[in-house]
């Protein structure tokens, strides 16, 4: 039997919210209940864990649902998805603004600004944006095995900006992750990168993993030797000579999946240190060039990454909700600088 364990789905820079299994079947395999077979092959899983899993549509077999009670066969391709294990339990609830774009009896949309962790873990324990939510609501659902992220079902990185959606009970937040387990829900993010990409519009399907010399960077695998299945679709919004605005749906999740995707593409996030744009990619060598490069890193000085809109349907009223942000201050200035820089410098 063939095991795949995919530590994370959603774009983010710590542990996963989830974990992901795909087990192939042996060819000698004999035919036995599936959450039995489960329960004995997945690490600190019981049998109630699996067969809630499966009640709610996280484990399909051969890209279809099933039951608790299904025989598996040989061959058959089982994946799952299975509440990570939070090591950290305690929230301390932390007056702190938080920008609500919606709210109702069941969830809320927020817009996350730049700088701010999503949850608690090593090294942020404060000032996170679940320290603001566990002070703003009484209470927020936590699913089995992932205490210390109330209300969480996805994230983004510290430094990239965007909306979020939160959950306000344990039915709409399963029904959420569910959604994106299914890869339903719609994410737009803006980008501005380095380059102009010679097409208008095209798709990136490239693995995307951990690499092999640093831990904390995704390395992107196109032939598919590692990492994990990752597909963004991409067009050009905007040529600005040297730098592009660019859109990014994800069809995937991964760990820091644009950031990895756009440098494997040639194209780097501006100001991205982690994946090397906070370098001169392109342009001139003059000094006055240097310095209007060094003045658009002060004004922005993170990744040039916004989750600009999110679409979802409503786990309780099943309407398709759609919502969007405009890009915030620093991407606006650095934006309008490199059009005037492009108007003015012939």
């Amino acid at each position: 039997m063939r095991e795949e364990l995919e530590d994370e789905i959603f774009e983010n820079d710590e542990a996963g919210l989830f974990e992901h299994l795909r087990i192939e079947v042996d060819k000698g395999q004999t035919a036995i209940r599936i959450d039995k077979f489960l329960t004995d092959k997945v690490a600190n899983a019981t049998r109630n864990k699996v067969q809630q899993s499966i009640d709610d549509g996280f484990v399909k077999v051969n890209d279809k649902t099933c039951k608790s009670n299904y025989k598996i066969k040989p061959g058959d391709v089982i994946t799952l998805s299975l509440a990570a294990e939070s090591k950290e339990t305690e929230v301390i609830p932390e007056k702190i603004d938080l920008d609500i774009v919606y709210e109702d009896d069941h969830l809320l949309v927020v817009n996350k600004p730049a700088g701010m962790v999503v949850h608690p873990a090593h090294g942020n324990w404060t000032g996170t944006l679940v320290n603001g939510l566990v002070y703003y609501f009484n209470q927020l659902p936590e699913l089995p095995g992932n205490t210390g992220r109330p209300g969480l079902v996805h994230r983004i990185d510290k430094d990239t900006s965007g909306l979020l959606v939160i959950a306000k009970s344990e039915k709409v937040m399963t029904d959420l992750a569910k959604q994106f387990f299914d890869h339903s829900i719609e994410r737009t993010y803006i980008a501005l990168v380095w380059g102009e990409p010679e097409a208008e519009e095209g798709t990136i399907n490239a693995h995307v993993g951990r690499s092999t010399k640093d831990r904390k960077v995704m390395s992107t695998y196109p032939e598919g030797e590692s990492g994990k299945h990752a597909i963004t679709h991409w067009k050009v919004l905007k040529r600005l000579r040297y730098v592009s605005l660019l859109q990014c749906n994800l069809e995937t999740g991964r760990t820091h999946q644009i950031r990895a995707h756009m440098k494997f593409m040639g194209n780097p996030l501006f100001n991205d240190q982690m994946y090397g744009g906070d370098k001169i990619r392109k342009g001139t060598q003059f000094s006055k060039y240097k310095t209007f490069i060094q003045n658009c890193f002060k004004e922005l000085p993170r990744q040039a990454l916004h989750a600009k809109s999110l679409g979802f349907v409503h786990p309780i009223s099943r309407e398709l909700m759609q919502f969007s942000t405009d890009l915030p201050k620093d991407m606006q200035v650095v934006v309008e600088r490199w059009e005037n820089y492009v108007k003015f410098d012939i």
